[in-house]
């Protein structure tokens, strides 16, 4: 679900969701119906519009990429100074916060046999111990 995100299919799939009409989406996002279709096919799109579809839609499409981030690109060590020696003025997070559908998914994998627990751990970079508090926590039988 959050390895390859195609964001027109989510666009699509939530806009048939809430049944907003294509006048409303058109006259919100400053569009014609056919640039609008478009949009459902095309993998990526510019961040100032997709911003512009989570409004109208009232869901967070961005938090997609944020997942994938979190499952297949865990943030390096923090360095506070780049390699000129400057500090980063970059905002900086503290750690990453797995939310219920990253838990849900990974605990999924578990489920239904696709993922062994040592291979979550090892591909996603969950370490053991979080990964055991899910599975005791929600109630998994971990039978890996």
């Amino acid at each position: 679900m959050y390895k390859d995100i195609h964001i027109g299919e989510f666009i699509l799939k939530r806009w048939k969701e809430v049944n907003i009409s294509i006048s409303r989406a058109s006259n919100f996002l400053n569009a014609t119906e056919e640039e609008i279709n478009s949009m459902f096919l095309q993998k990526s799109l510019d961040s100032n519009m997709l911003l512009r579809w989570s409004k109208l839609l009232e869901y967070d499409f961005f938090r997609l990429y944020s997942q994938h981030l979190i499952l297949y690109a865990p943030p390096a060590k923090l360095k506070l100074n780049n390699k000129h020696g400057a500090i980063s003025e970059m905002p900086k997070f503290k750690k990453n916060i797995y939310t219920i559908e990253i838990i849900e998914f990974l605990l999924e994998l578990i489920r239904n046999d696709e993922k062994t627990i040592v291979e979550i751990i090892n591909e996603y970079k969950i370490p053991k111990t979080t990964l055991y508090k899910w599975i005791k926590k929600y109630n998994i039988h971990d039978n890996q």
